[in-house]
């Protein structure tokens, strides 16, 4: 087998965004991400940090696709381990964010996803630890 890249782990993730502050303010608000020093680029951006990983929000004059109308589970997205399930969907709700919840059949792990203000999903389950055998 070839030798692989020397990875540590995930730095970041960057997203792209229609409306820098709305987007900040969702991560910031919903997801718990707070701002951090970002380079002097010659574009409007952000980054955040929390869990040990940075959100780069990166606004776009350029035409994005229009953002999905409805919730996926089996799309592109990011997923966060939590503690509490029901805490999730008690704040997304309070909010009015639209979500999908899902069963994986042979764990029983619930899983809830939902889209950021661009319509980037997010999954949110209370997972165990990954199992590398």
């Amino acid at each position: 087998m070839p030798e692989a890249l020397p990875i540590e782990f995930i730095h970041h993730v960057s997203r792209m965004t229609r409306d820098l502050d709305r987007s900040i303010e969702f991560y910031r608000d919903v997801l718990g991400f707070q701002a951090i020093p970002r380079a002097n680029f010659n574009f409007r951006g952000a980054w955040l940090f929390n869990y040990g990983l940075q959100i780069h929000l990166i606004e776009s004059a350029e035409q994005l696709d229009p953002p999905p109308t409805e919730v996926g589970t089996r799309v592109d997205h990011i997923a966060f381990r939590v503690g509490d399930i029901d805490a999730v969907q008690k704040l997304l709700t309070e909010r009015g964010i639209a979500f999908r919840t899902s069963t994986v059949p042979e764990t029983g792990i619930v899983q809830v996803f939902f889209m950021d203000p661009d319509g980037n999903h997010i999954e949110c389950g209370m997972y165990p630890p990954t199992r590398t055998e």
